[in-house]
């Protein structure tokens, strides 16, 4: 909730009002308050040498990390490429598979997510970085039904973020055009981690245009399972559920199996799922899981 306060004076134009100098004011201080609680909160998961905590801080259970600890889009670095088999139609094609260079704020928030998608399943494992966050993954979706599956993300998501802040997000960011942009903008700037690389793009939304779609060049999490039934299962429909009953806002994410891209639209509620195009997509030839989907994984 903080950050949003921060990407918004940052991204927004500049002006000279009084509304606006009380809001950068609020945002500024708020951002200096959150920062300073979940450093706190994620201490024991991650030892930080070089910036030593304050004591007197309370040593709370739950930390919304994950919504917040990491990078900008831009600070990404070292970004490497390697070879892999191109799945589907083209098993046979070689394609670049990305190389992420985590830093420890990213390291902070998979662990966190990863941590909270164990705590849900019941189900640990002994990796670290995002090699533990897709293995807990893999777990759940070899272990529990497709309804299951979307539950436990729901509870883990839950288990990542306090409720008392996303209950706040959903009093102060009513939906409409300022909030759907907000949307946008962070989750461009702190869920690299998570999803990869995107970018803010242009939609036309009640006649008007809004820059309400966050387009996911290459989605980290579909790149790194293969598995089409994973990603609409333990992100799409979670994810869309997560953010419209605890936010308030409407997503529709609309994933493209050919180049592993994603477009997420604020503001625009998703299909049926008899009528998404996503839930009737064969797997990939090379799914590292083949589990069932409506589409049975090729094999």
């Amino acid at each position: 909730m903080f950050f949003y306060s921060y990407i918004y004076i940052y991204t927004c134009r500049p002006s000279t009002s009084k509304n606006t100098v009380s809001i950068q004011t609020w945002g500024l201080f708020s951002l200096s308050f959150f920062l300073s609680l979940i450093l706190n909160m994620e201490a024991k998961f991650l030892s930080i040498p070089s910036l030593p905590l304050p004591r007197h801080l309370p040593n709370l259970h739950h930390s919304p990390v994950y919504a917040v600890l990491t990078r900008p889009l831009e600070n990404i670095t070292g970004v490497k490429e390697k070879k892999t088999s191109k799945p589907a139609d083209n098993i046979m094609e070689l394609t670049r598979k990305t190389v992420y260079n985590d830093n420890w704020f990213d390291q902070l928030a998979i662990n966190h997510l990863s941590r909270s998608v164990q705590a849900a399943t019941g189900l640990r494992n002994s990796k670290t970085g995002y090699e533990s966050l897709v293995e807990a993954a893999m777990d759940a979706s070899l272990k529990f039904s497709l309804i299951q599956q979307r539950e436990l993300v729901l509870q883990a998501l839950d288990r990542a973020f306090p409720r008392p802040i996303l209950d706040l997000i959903k009093t102060v960011l009513p939906q409409s055009k300022f909030a759907r942009e907000y949307f946008a903008a962070f989750t461009t700037l702190f869920f690299v981690w998570l999803i990869g690389p995107c970018e803010v793009r242009e939609s036309e939304l009640n006649g008007r245009k809004e820059k309400n779609v966050v387009h996911i060049k290459k989605c980290r999490f579909l790149e790194e399972t293969n598995c089409v039934g994973m990603c609409t299962n333990l992100c799409k429909v979670p994810s869309q559920t997560f953010i419209k009953h605890s936010l308030g806002m409407p997503v529709d994410m609309v994933p493209n199996f050919d180049d592993m891209s994603c477009e997420m639209i604020f503001g625009q509620d998703p299909p049926k799922s008899t009528e998404d195009p996503a839930f009737n997509q064969p797997c990939y030839k090379l799914c590292k899981t083949k589990q069932k989907h409506r589409v049975k994984c090729s094999s």
